[in-house]
């Protein structure tokens, strides 16, 4: 008999993270967050023009020996979170110029495929105090799928929406943790020196899943991962072998109400929908056989024939490829290129489609 896991879902792991990470079981998580130790090899104090003390990273977690014991540790940690993803799984990893450089050649040492660096500029940086380097202002994400041929899961609607309608770009400004957001532990100092903001995770968390699908944190620190899966309805699995960091994102987490299911639901995506051909518009009587599509211009004009092509007096295909013909280029979306006349007005067909997609859809709910 197989291995028998019990998949510690909601709960924070205490313990090393490539120890815990190899008691679970493979291909079991949606997404993984993780924000390492940044290796930022720290030799003196930083102190401020006024000689107080800057509040960095000097943890024991964050010191090693040298840079090849950082690439091995770094190494393992992604190889066991490469171990437990699923095939249409996505990895988010945070650094800075110190580490995400090495970090991501190893990504692709062990397959891997980047699909963006995301550049995170901070509104609120700390200053460069000895004017000899310019203000470290941004840390970068890398995001990764399994491997190129994955299926992973990127919620392009959704980033557009929570973009003012906008297609979501590869440069973030979002402020520092900062505020009553900022977990304090003795003396009123930061309990976490690297703490990071909701508004990051909740974006992250946002593109990559849907709701009920579980993201890992094998450096789970004070929980932020495990705040906003709670608040958008995720399940988590969160690593941390420091104690107090543990329980304090415990308490974080169970002071989270979740927000209500019906404001969870996505905007859908275009990629998620039912395919409909453009032969579907003329056997639903939307097009007619006959009908004459032009471009957004008005440069170029294709009839359409009964078995779902359009002809040009010398060509005769797909709406994409007889678009991409007229307008010389290597490919089109003929759904946007190609349009008809609708109360005087040029649309684009590609409204047909959702009209048709629409209807098929409700037609399926009233079924039900």
């Amino acid at each position: 008999m197989g291995r028998q896991f019990d998949l510690p879902l909601d709960r924070v792991q205490r313990g090393d993270c490539i120890s815990v990470l190899r008691s679970l079981p493979p291909a079991c998580v949606h997404a993984v967050f993780a924000d390492p130790p940044y290796n930022l090899q720290l030799r003196n104090e930083l102190r401020r023009p006024d000689d107080s003390l800057v509040d960095g990273v000097d943890e024991e977690w964050d010191r090693f020996p040298d840079l090849a014991a950082y690439d091995a540790f770094t190494r393992a940690w992604l190889t066991e979170c490469r171990r437990v993803m699923r095939r249409d799984a996505t990895i988010w990893v945070i650094g800075t110029y110190h580490n995400i450089f090495r970090i991501g050649a190893i990504l692709q040492d062990l397959g891997f495929w980047i699909l963006n660096d995301i550049v995170w500029r901070k509104s609120n940086p700390m200053p460069n105090f000895r004017g000899r380097r310019f203000t470290n202002a941004h840390e970068t994400l890398i995001w990764a799928a399994w491997d190129r041929h994955s299926r992973y899961r990127f919620n392009y609607e959704a980033m557009k929406a929570l973009n003012d309608d906008l297609q979501m770009r590869s440069d973030w400004t979002i402020p520092l943790c900062t505020g009553a957001e900022r977990l304090k532990g003795p003396g009123g100092r930061k309990l976490h020196p690297t703490q990071k903001p909701e508004a990051l995770l909740h974006r992250i968390i946002l593109a990559c899943t849907n709701p009920g699908e579980t993201i890992l944190d094998p450096f789970f620190g004070t929980g932020t991962t495990g705040a906003v899966a709670r608040r958008l309805n995720r399940r988590f699995i969160g690593i941390e072998r420091d104690e107090a960091y543990a329980a304090a994102a415990e308490a974080r987490i169970a002071a989270v109400e979740p927000v209500a299911d019906e404001t969870l639901t996505l905007s859908p995506s275009k990629r998620d929908a039912p395919r409909i051909p453009f032969g579907a518009l003329l056997e639903a009587g939307l097009l007619l056989p006959g009908d004459v599509l032009v471009s957004r211009d008005g440069r170029h004009r294709a009839e359409v024939c009964a078995d779902g092509t359009i002809r040009t007096r010398t060509a005769r295909g797909s709406i994409h490829r007889i678009g991409a013909l007229v307008a010389e280029m290597p490919a089109c979306n003929g759904w946007t290129f190609w349009h008809y006349e609708e109360a005087g007005a040029l649309l684009p067909i590609d409204v047909l489609r959702e009209r048709l997609r629409a209807s098929l859809e409700g037609q399926v709910a009233t079924a039900a």
